[in-house]
């Protein structure tokens, strides 16, 4: 099949998010200029650099009760944010925090996980998580959007400082058969790394025999 993404697809769901997989999910916390906590999964997140270290975040509609969501003005207005990364083993708590909660509401409370200090930032990060990267704002970019009272945007923010549990090291390296970490598969459907396999670069072989 073939259709143009202006146009309707004909299928029961829309495939794009189910096409464009696996995608991992930043777990974000974020605190108001009031001091009030959020937390919230994002499924459109990944890293875009790693020299400084860079992550972007796509956001699209607005809160249930008008205006931004919390997680994008928390952001815009205090400059900072974590990125927590999900593992298969924090799952439930994850999904408990994709409610479009009251913007009263902790999240944290809602997935019964620990904020712990951050080093850096003043947002705390999540405690159950193995993986906190702790970010300052960048920018945010609009992107297009077929519905004016949905607006998309792009978050880019700069990762100051990385916390890595040390459960999930191995040789110095993070070993994702101890890591687990969780992806969004579109739907309703996830996946979580517990396989791992290598391949090398042409020119990185060649190198190596070079060198033996």
């Amino acid at each position: 099949m073939f259709y143009e993404t202006k146009d309707h697809h004909g299928l029961k769901h829309n495939p794009f998010k189910a096409l464009v997989s696996p995608r991992p999910i930043g777990w974000v916390s974020s605190m108001d200029t009031e001091g009030r906590l959020n937390l919230a999964p994002f499924s459109f997140f990944n890293a875009m650099s790693d020299n400084p270290p860079t992550v972007v975040l796509g956001f699209s509609g607005v809160h249930s009760e008008g205006g931004p969501k919390d997680t994008l003005a928390n952001i815009e207005q205090t400059g900072e944010f974590v990125c927590n990364v999900v593992t298969y083993e924090i799952r439930d708590a994850m999904n408990a925090t994709s409610e479009m909660a009251a913007r009263a509401v902790n999240e944290f409370d809602l997935g019964g996980v620990t904020a712990l200090p951050s080093t850096l930032v003043k947002p705390p990060r999540v405690g159950e998580s193995p993986v906190n990267m702790e970010c300052r704002y960048l920018q945010t970019i609009d992107l297009p959007s077929n519905d004016p009272e949905r607006p998309n945007k792009m978050v880019i923010g700069q990762v100051l400082g990385i916390h890595i549990n040390d459960d999930i090291l191995t040789d110095g390296m993070v070993d994702m058969t101890k890591f687990h970490p969780l992806a969004r598969l579109g739907y309703k459907d996830y996946t979580a790394v517990k396989e791992v396999f290598s391949l090398s670069r042409p020119d990185q072989e060649k190198q190596d025999r070079n060198h033996r």
